[in-house]
């Protein structure tokens, strides 16, 4: 189907005023192929990451 403005309208999550272009905290969210636990593991203490979580 292709993309008609009319009828597919995207919204922003964005908050109004906000200049995003300053330093700042953000949480990001990453799903990896099947949500295999590939990025570390959850623990009492926190998170244990992998050496490919290190990396991210």
């Amino acid at each position: 189907m292709p993309y008609d403005p009319d009828r597919h309208h995207r919204r922003s999550i964005r908050l109004q005023g906000y200049d995003y272009t300053q330093a700042g905290a953000y949480f990001l969210t990453i799903c990896v192929y099947h949500r295999e636990c590939l990025l570390g593991e959850g623990s009492s203490d926190g998170v244990l990451l992998s050496k490919v979580g290190e990396i991210i």
